[in-house]
């Protein structure tokens, strides 16, 4: 079972997750680690690999339809993907466990995402760095590398910004 928090919903760091933690956050400043490839199942029954999209920006989205501050960015990710949706592709992977998982779908329509949503599993989380609080964000350029990542709540700003500094390197 998953459990985690939200920036303001947050998992107990014991000194082994942090000592992680800190060697993936050391890892992605130096904009070397490749993003970890993933076969997950979407929303809608189909699976996704994050290698589908090599040319693209991606932005990966590990989320919560119970986390506040996952909902309140909702709406800038659908934004930056209806903005951007030929170079970059949002991916929502959802951390909801099995009592909160038949809330996605409703969840989704309310907050009309436009992007793929998968479900997030044990595995995807410890090859991501062992996600300790979400929202949890990672920017993955057109190369496949993991160039920035976000805990909390991210301005829309910082993200269009980011994406036109990728853009103007590819």
């Amino acid at each position: 079972m998953l459990t985690f928090n939200a920036i303001g919903c947050s998992k107990e760091n014991n000194e082994e997750n942090v000592t992680l933690k800190n060697q993936v956050n050391e890892q992605v400043n130096d904009n070397k680690t490749k993003a970890p490839d993933f076969n997950l199942v979407s929303t809608d029954g189909k699976k996704i690999n994050l290698s589908d999209y090599k040319g693209k920006i991606v932005i990966l989205d590990f989320w919560a339809t119970w986390c506040g501050p996952c909902r309140m960015g909702v709406p800038d990710l659908v934004s930056i993907q209806k903005e951007f949706k030929d170079k970059v592709i949002v991916i929502g992977i959802s951390l909801d466990d099995k009592r909160t998982m038949d809330d996605i779908l409703p969840f989704m329509k309310e907050y009309g995402i436009n992007y793929p949503v998968v479900y997030g599993t044990n595995q995807v989380v410890v090859d991501y760095g062992y996600i300790q609080a979400i929202p949890t964000t990672f920017i993955i350029n057109a190369r496949g590398f993991i160039v920035d990542q976000y805990v909390g709540l991210v301005a829309k700003e910082k993200y269009v910004n980011r994406i036109n500094s990728l853009m103007k390197e590819s």
